[in-house]
C-alpha cells in the first residue's frame, strides 16, 4: 500500500469514527467533544501503524518517514475538524431525531439478528422456562445435571460413521432390545496406530433379524461431553446408561479429568452429567465421603433387576488419574465399586438404610474388605469378567472370571464369587478341564427353562506373557452352575470368526452377538459383527429374532420373577452340557450342588432358583420356587418340603419291593417243596412201600403211638388202601387227585404249633398262595428251614 492510499485510508476512517463517536456524546460541550476527538485520533495511531506495518509492500522501510510526517499532520488537523463538526451539530435540524438510529454501528444490526435468530433456539431450556421442542430438534450435546451448577453445551455433532476398519474394548450395554456402544478404539483403515480413541455411539437393533453381513447398526449423534475411553463400562437400568471407567488415549498422549459420571436418557436421548461423586458407607466398604475415582480395564456388570452396576479390579495410571506421572508404575486394584441407580434401594449403603431409594445422582460404594478380599489369597487383577448368577443367596451372586496384571493371570480353576446380599467374596473350585489362563475374554449367561443351571459362555481373550508376544483365542467354553463343570464348546468345522480379545458380548433370544474385537497385525480389517447360537453351539451367519419374549427377554416359565435371567428367551441346554450335568434341554439337572463341594457361603447352603416348566406333553419338569423383587426366597434356602416328601414316598416303595421280593422267594421255595411231596405220595400209592415222604417220620421213629394215635403199621394199611383207590378198575384211566395222608402222624422232633400247622397244611394236600406267604411269611419260612 502507498502512502497516499494510507492517507486516504486514514482520513476515511477518522472521519467515520469521530463523527459517530460525536452523536454518541449527545451534544456534549465542545471542550469535551475536541477532547474527545483528539483522544479518538490518538488511539488510530497505533492501529494504523500496525496496518501500514503489516500490509505494506517491499517500500515499506523506504516510505516510514513519510508515514510518520502524515499521521503529525493529521493529528495537528484534527481540533479544527473537531471544531468545524460540533458547530455543525449545534444547529438544529430534522435529522437530529432520526441520525442516530442510522448511525448506529454495523456490530449492533448484527447483534440483533443474532438475537432474533437464538431465541427460539432456546426455547426448550430451562434458561427461558419454557418446556418444548428445539427449533432445530433434538440437542446432541450434554445436559448438565439440575443438581449441580453447569452451562449448556449446545454444540451439535455428527452422526458416528459405521463403517470402520476395526473396532474394539468399547462400552456397551443392552437394554430392551438395543445394544448400545459407546468410545472404545476404531481405525479407519490398515495399519492406523494412533488417533484410534473415539466418541462414537453406535446401537444395533436385536429386534429384527439381519445378516452378519449387513447387521442392523445404526450411528448415534456423537456427545459433546463423555470422554473418549476405552476399556471403561456402561451401566444400564431400564431407561437409562451410565459410563464408568476406562482410559484416554496415550498416542497422542492425553491429561485425564478428574471423574464425572455420565448419563445418557434413553427416551429423551439426552447426555447428562452428575459431577464430583463421592462414596458412601456400607458393608465392608472404604469410608465415606470420598471421591470417585477413574479406573480402567476392569470387569464390569449390570443388574438392572436389583438396580446396581459393579465395577471390579482394574488400574489407575497416568490416562486415568489426573496428576499420575507417567514415570510412575500403575497400580493394579481388587476393590468392587458399586453403583446403586437413582430410584433403587440397597440395604448394603447406610445411607439407604430402611429402604430409602437413591437419588437422582445415584449412591456410590466401594467395597474393599468382603470376606477374603483383604487376603493375600485375593490378588489384584484387571481385564477380567464379571458375571450374573441369580439365586443362592438372598440377591444372588457375581462371578469372576480371568483376567490378572502384567506379570500373572487370575486362576480359572478355581473362580472368585461375591455374595451381593452379605458383600462377601468366597472361592469355589471348578471340575475338569479349565480354558487357558486369559484376559479379556468375554462372557455371558443364560438360564435353562426351569432355572435348575445357569450356563456361563467365555470367549476368546488373550494372554500377554511374555509381552510383545500376546496370542487372541478364538475357543468357546461353558461353565455351568451349580455343578462348576467346564465343558470346552467343539467348533470345528465351523465358520468361526478370527480369534480376538476386547469383543463387546451380549446375549438375546439365546444367541450371542459378539462386536468388534483386536484380532492382532496379521488382520487388515474385521467385519466386527458375529453371532453364535448358544443352544446349537453353532457360529451362525444371522441373527434370527424370536417372536414373543419379554422386555427383559426371560425364559417363558421365569417372566413372572423379576429376578429371571434376561436374554435367555428361547434358549435350551445344549446337548454337550446335558451329558455332563444330566436332564435335559428343559432343564432338570441331577448335578444340583458343585462336585467340589463349597464349604461355605451361598454355593454351600443356597440352591437355584427353578421354575415349573410344562413339556408339550403335559409333563412337569421342576416344581417351583421363587424370589420376591426385594429378594427374600420361597421354597428355597429353607427345607425342600417337595424332595423329602419324594424321598420318604421312594423310601416305602423300596422297602415294599424287598418285601415282595423276599415273600416271592420264599413262595417258590414252599411250592417247591410242597410238588416234592406230592411226586413221592403218588409214588408211594403207585406201590412203592418202601419209599418215604421227607415229610414222614422214618418205621424206627414211629414205632409206638402218641396221643392215643394209630402206630405206622396201620398208616401203611391205610396207603395201602388208598393204592386201591388209585389203580381203580373204573376203565377211566390214572387217578390224578393228590392222595391225602394220614392225619395221625406228627413231625418228627415235635416244634411249635405254626410249623406243625405248615407241615400239615401239605400233609392234607392244601398247595401253599402267594397270599398266604404276604400275610404269615414266617410260619412259610419255618416249613423251608426244617426241609
Amino acid at each position: 500500500m502507498t502512502v497516499e492510499e494510507c492517507e486516504g485510508y486514514f482520513d476515511h476512517v477518522l472521519t467515520n469514527n469521530i463523527i459517530a463517536h460525536s452523536q454518541r456524546a449527545q451534544l456534549n460541550d465542545s471542550t469535551t467533544a475536541v477532547e474527545n476527538a483528539e483522544n479518538m485520533a490518538a488511539l488510530q495511531q497505533p492501529r494504523i501503524s500496525k496496518f501500514v506495518e503489516i500490509d505494506v509492500d517491499g517500500d515499506n522501510n523506504a516510505n516510514q518517514e513519510g508515514v510518520a510526517a502524515l499521521l503529525q499532520h493529521h493529528a495537528l488537523q484534527s481540533r479544527s475538524r473537531s471544531s468545524s463538526y460540533q458547530s455543525e451539530l449545534d444547529r438544529p435540524t430534522d435529522a437530529d431525531q432520526i441520525a442516530p438510529v442510522f448511525s448506529l454501528h454495523p456490530r449492533l444490526y448484527l447483534l440483533a439478528l443474532l438475537v432474533f435468530i437464538g431465541l427460539p433456539l432456546l426455547y426448550d431450556t430451562r434458561w427461558l422456562g419454557m418446556p418444548g421442542s428445539s427449533a432445530i430438534g433434538a440437542v446432541a450435546g450434554p445436559i448438565r445435571s439440575s443438581d449441580h451448577s453447569a452451562e449448556h453445551i449446545w454444540q451439535k455433532r455428527a452422526d458416528t460413521v459405521t463403517d470402520v476398519c476395526n473396532r474394539w474394548s468399547g462400552q456397551s450395554a443392552l437394554v430392551n432390545g438395543t445394544i448400545y456402544l459407546y468410545g472404545g478404539h476404531a481405525t479407519q483403515e490398515p495399519g492406523q496406530k494412533s488417533g484410534t480413541w473415539t466418541i462414537d455411539f453406535l446401537s444395533i437393533d436385536l429386534t429384527k433379524s439381519w445378516k452378519i453381513a449387513d447387521p442392523s447398526v445404526k450411528g448415534l449423534p456423537q456427545p459433546a461431553g463423555p470422554p473418549a475411553v476405552a476399556n471403561g463400562y456402561l451401566w444400564n437400568s431400564y431407561d437409562s446408561l451410565y459410563l464408568y471407567g476406562g482410559i484416554v488415549s496415550d498416542s497422542p498422549p492425553t491429561e485425564p479429568e478428574a471423574y464425572t459420571l455420565w448419563e445418557y436418557q434413553i427416551k429423551a436421548a439426552k447426555w447428562v452429567e452428575h459431577s464430583n461423586p463421592k462414596t458412601s458407607s456400607g458393608k465392608n466398604s472404604e469410608p465415606g465421603n470420598q471421591p470417585v475415582h477413574q479406573a480402567g480395564e476392569g470387569a464390569g456388570i449390570s443388574i438392572p433387576e436389583l438396580g446396581r452396576g459393579y465395577y471390579f479390579g482394574g488400574h489407575y495410571d497416568a490416562f486415568t488419574t489426573p496428576g499420575w506421572s507417567i514415570q510412575t508404575n500403575r497400580t493394579y486394584l481388587k476393590a468392587l465399586l458399586e453403583f446403586t441407580f437413582p430410584g433403587h434401594s440397597n440395604d448394603g449403603v447406610e445411607a439407604l438404610a430402611g429402604g430409602e431409594n437413591a437419588g437422582s445422582d445415584g449412591v456410590w460404594r466401594n467395597v474393599t474388605s468382603g470376606g477374603i478380599q483383604d487376603t493375600a489369597r485375593f490378588p489384584n487383577r484387571a481385564d477380567g469378567s464379571l458375571v450374573y448368577v441369580p439365586g443362592y443367596g438372598d440377591q444372588g451372586i457375581l462371578l469372576s472370571i480371568g483376567g490378572g496384571t502384567a506379570e500373572s493371570f487370575s486362576q480359572m480353576n478355581i473362580i472368585d464369587v461375591y455374595d451381593i446380599a452379605t458383600s462377601t467374596w468366597y472361592k469355589q473350585a471348578t471340575d475338569g478341564e479349565y480354558p487357558k489362563l486369559r484376559v479379556n475374554p468375554c462372557a455371558v449367561a443364560a438360564s435353562a427353562p426351569d432355572g435348575s443351571s445357569t450356563n456361563i459362555y467365555v470367549y476368546g481373550g488373550q494372554n500377554l506373557i511374555p509381552y510383545g508376544q500376546q496370542i487372541q483365542y478364538d475357543d468357546m467354553w461353558i461353565l455351568s452352575v451349580p455343578s462348576f463343570k467346564w465343558i470346552q464348546v467343539d467348533t470345528t468345522g465351523q465358520s468361526a470368526p478370527p480369534a480376538r480379545v476386547g469383543a463387546s458380548c451380549s446375549i438375546w433370544d439365546g444367541q450371542i452377538v459378539v462386536v468388534g474385537g483386536y484380532t492382532g497385525p496379521d488382520l487388515s480389517c474385521d467385519s466386527g459383527f458375529y453371532v453364535f447360537s448358544a443352544t446349537e453351539l453353532k457360529w451362525r451367519n444371522d441373527f434370527t429374532a424370536l417372536d414373543g419374549g419379554n422386555t427383559q427377554n426371560q425364559q417363558v416359565s421365569q417372566q413372572e420373577d423379576l429376578i429371571g435371567l434376561g436374554g435367555s428367551y428361547g434358549y435350551e441346554v445344549p446337548g454337550a452340557v446335558q451329558s455332563v450335568i444330566g436332564g435335559d434341554a428343559k432343564g432338570g439337572a441331577t448335578i444340583t450342588a458343585p462336585v467340589q463341594a463349597a464349604t461355605q457361603g451361598p454355593l454351600a447352603t443356597g440352591k437355584p432358583i427353578t421354575y415349573t416348566v410344562t413339556n408339550s406333553n403335559g409333563a412337569t419338569v421342576t416344581q417351583t420356587g421363587t424370589v420376591s423383587a426385594s429378594g427374600s426366597s420361597n421354597g428355597r434356602d429353607g427345607p425342600n418340603i417337595g424332595a423329602i416328601v419324594a424321598g420318604v414316598v421312594a423310601g416305602f416303595f423300596a422297602v415294599l419291593a424287598a418285601y415282595l421280593g423276599f415273600c416271592a422267594y420264599v413262595y417258590r421255595r414252599q411250592l417247591a417243596l410242597y410238588k416234592n411231596h406230592v411226586a413221592m405220595s403218588q409214588r408211594a400209592a403207585a406201590g412203592a412201600p418202601n419209599e418215604k415222604s421227607s415229610f414222614l417220620p422214618s418205621s424206627t421213629e414211629g414205632s409206638s403211638a402218641r396221643n392215643g394215635r394209630s402206630s405206622l403199621t396201620d398208616q401203611s394199611s391205610g396207603v395201602g388202601g388208598a393204592s386201591s383207590r388209585l389203580t381203580g378198575t373204573s376203565g377211566h384211566g390214572r387217578d390224578t387227585s393228590v392222595p391225602p395222608l394220614p392225619t395221625g402222624i406228627w413231625p418228627p422232633g415235635g416244634g411249635n404249633s405254626t410249623a406243625n400247622s405248615s407241615n400239615e397244611d401239605l400233609m392234607m394236600g392244601q398247595e401253599p398262595s402267594f397270599v398266604g406267604v404276604l400275610l404269615n411269611p414266617r410260619r412259610s419260612l419255618r416249613v423251608i428251614n426244617r426241609d
